[in-house]
């Protein structure tokens, strides 16, 4: 819960119910949670898999910490970082991501990381995201795979085709 927390501080998304606490609302697209953050954190090519739950609990301990700092009473019923509000979330995160700050990387890491999910689908393969509706994807304006399953724009990115199709060019796109 507290790293979709983080996730959907550094990308909003909409709430999946109205009892969400995780996901903040102030958004009415899909954010990283939805993009697939936390299967991207837990991924094990990213190299940080073995230790977000660190980080999860180190994010609590830094949000107890602000409240008592600000004299804010937390929501007991979720981890500490969760009851904040979304203004304190951020708050909290451009203070630990803030040059001179000792865990500064390890915050910033993990935001690339939230971002990566949202912007890249790095963890999926681009036409099954796309297919699946990607909010990141989507977002940038990527268009969904054809019958063919192939993602093609139907225009030409500079508003004309560059060169015709080399006449021995396979069905898959392949110079034969």
């Amino acid at each position: 819960m507290t790293l979709e927390a983080y996730a959907d501080t550094i990308v909003p998304g909409r709430k999946r119910t109205a009892e969400d606490r995780a996901i903040a609302g102030v958004s009415t697209d899909g954010g990283a949670v939805e993009a697939g953050a936390l299967e991207l954190l837990r991924w094990d090519a990213t190299g940080i898999h073995d230790g977000v739950d660190d980080l999860a609990d180190l994010a609590n301990t830094h949000a107890e910490a602000y409240a008592a700092e600000l004299g804010l009473a937390l929501d007991e019923d979720v981890p500490p970082f969760v009851a904040l509000d979304y203004g304190h979330r951020v708050a909290l995160i451009q203070r630990l991501t803030t040059p001179g700050h000792p865990e500064k990387d390890f915050w910033v890491m993990l935001s690339l990381f939230c971002n990566m999910a949202y912007d890249s689908a790095a963890h999926l393969h681009t036409a099954e995201a796309m297919a699946a509706g990607h909010p990141g994807l989507l977002a940038m304006g990527l268009p969904r795979p054809g019958a063919d399953g192939l993602v093609q724009f139907e225009d030409y990115g500079y508003g004309r085709a560059f060169a015709r199709l080399h006449p021995d060019t396979t069905a898959s796109g392949s110079p034969a």
